[in-house]
């Protein structure tokens, strides 16, 4: 046998930042990873479809080049090529995640693990007793019930990531972020796509301004929204709405329906771990209802994003050296912040890499009036952004904010339009810190950038705000 201080079970993003934030601190640590390094983002998610993304979004701004002084002729696409730039890209990160790794002194088990008692993780044959163990197992692509539904006609987002050449009909079930990236990447390649969507509208979580402004701007892809997937036989979908039926047929068929915790057979039911609709049940400090076992990442069910597992490891190793009354415990359990460091939901942004792009962090209008607030919106077309439309010109964007009228507070904040992804950040720093809108007009943000958008649609949002107190008074 032998022992660490922390054991982690998987080495996805969640995974390999507690063991690098652990190890930092001066634990040992050991990390136990079935396939490969980095798990499903660095391999087959965030690093490989944004790669193949860009590359696509490169092609289509050659395509339309001629309105700035650019011509270019003959202009042509190898997906081949592309994935193999894509595939550089993944093993460049993964041996990066490897040394550093190894730089901090990690203990690496390349083999599956599970827990055989509270204390203890049985890996590649060997007995691994810990004072603490983190789950960070990840999740897998969801599969439904569809009656001829096969892997070898019908493909995860893994598998699509591979395709050698663009396929001239492609079908996607499932109009969630994931499915709404590929249909974005695939028409931008000249492919006919279709999206096949239960609900009745793409990308729940999303404030729906946005997701039809996002829809309108995909003009060559086809949406079939409230629509339930009957059957599949080979490559041909049969779908319903309502008494109307229809059958579509594809050369490529992608099925994204979201993920599941992967928290079966790892023996959380020896330690006594809780389950929730197969998430691991944790606290805001990322603990399980066992003493000494935390959960990071997709295993929560909490977000499934890896930005979000990168924080719960954060807030998981505070909690560890809180713990062990580390002297290091008080400045990465949140500096100044009362209580320590924890996890906010709602101070998560999201992104969903289309083109345009669309981001948002916090609560929508109607989440914020369900949930006991009182919202003002306030919101700007991006076309009135100097930055924006010069670079952007036939491109619809948007940004608008949501906050408390009692407090002021700001509440959520929701874009749409090519660069929101590097600028949604500010956000999350507005929600995790309970900014007021005149806080941000207090902000100066250089000019010109796109990221000013943010700031006029806060100083519109806080003058409404004063209009209105007048009023009252």
């Amino acid at each position: 046998m032998q022992r660490f201080d922390v054991v982690v079970l998987g080495g996805g993003p969640g995974g390999y930042r507690a063991a690098e934030l652990a190890a930092a601190a001066g634990k040992s640590v050991a990390l136990c990873e079935e396939r490969k390094l980095g798990g499903v983002c660095l391999n087959v998610g965030c690093i490989p479809t944004k790669t193949l993304l860009h590359a696509a979004k490169t092609y289509t701004a050659t395509q339309a080049g001629e309105r700035f002084g650019v011509t270019a002729k003959g202009v042509q696409f190898n997906l081949g090529q592309a994935v193999n730039w894509k595939n550089q890209v993944v093993s460049r990160l993964t041996e990066g995640v490897a040394g550093e790794l190894k730089r901090l002194g990690v203990t690496v088990f390349y083999s599956r693990a599970e827990i055989t008692d509270r204390r203890t993780v049985r890996c590649d044959g060997t007995e691994l007793e810990a004072d603490h163990i983190i789950l960070a197992t990840g999740s897998s692509p969801a599969r439904p019930p569809i009656p001829g539904l096969s892997p070898d006609t019908v493909l995860t987002s893994s598998e699509m990531l591979d395709l050698q050449s663009v396929p001239p009909r492609v079908g996607i079930i499932g109009g969630g972020y994931i499915g709404m990236e590929f249909a974005s990447l695939f028409s931008s390649l000249g492919a006919e796509v279709t999206v096949i969507e239960m609900l009745d509208e793409i990308i729940p979580f999303m404030d729906a301004q946005l997701a039809t402004q996002l829809r309108a701007q995909l003009k060559t892809v086809r949406f079939e929204l409230g629509a339930r997937v009957e059957r599949i036989e080979s490559r041909t979908v049969q779908f319903s709405r309502g008494a109307d039926t229809q059958r579509a047929e594809f050369d490529a068929l992608l099925l994204s329906v979201g993920r599941v915790p992967n928290s079966a057979e790892i023996g959380l039911e020896r330690a006594g771990v809780e389950l929730i609709d197969g998430a691991v049940r944790v606290d805001e400090r990322m603990r399980t209802n066992t003493p000494g076992v935390y959960a990071v990442g997709d295993v929560t069910g909490l977000s499934l994003l890896a930005h979000a597992a990168y924080r719960m490891a954060d807030v998981a190793i505070s909690s560890i050296l809180a713990v062990d009354g580390s002297p290091s415990a008080g400045r990465r359990a949140g500096g100044k912040r009362r209580g320590g460091m924890r996890f906010r939901r709602n101070a998560i942004p999201w992104v969903v890499y289309t083109q345009p792009e669309v981001a948002g962090c916090g609560l929508s209008e109607q989440e914020a009036a369900r949930a006991g607030f009182e919202p003002e919106t306030a919101q700007l077309p991006a076309g009135v952004n100097g930055r924006f439309l010069a670079e952007h010109p036939d491109e619809r964007g948007l940004c608008k904010v949501v906050a408390d009228r009692r407090t002021r507070r700001i509440l959520g904040v929701h874009m749409i339009g090519s660069g929101a992804s590097e600028i949604i950040h500010s956000a999350a720093a507005y929600i995790e810190y309970e900014m007021r809108t005149s806080d941000i007009r207090e902000v100066i943000y250089p000019h010109p950038t796109v990221s000013e958008l943010v700031h006029d649609t806060v100083r519109r949002l806080d003058e409404q705000l004063n209009k209105s107190t007048q009023r009252l008074e």
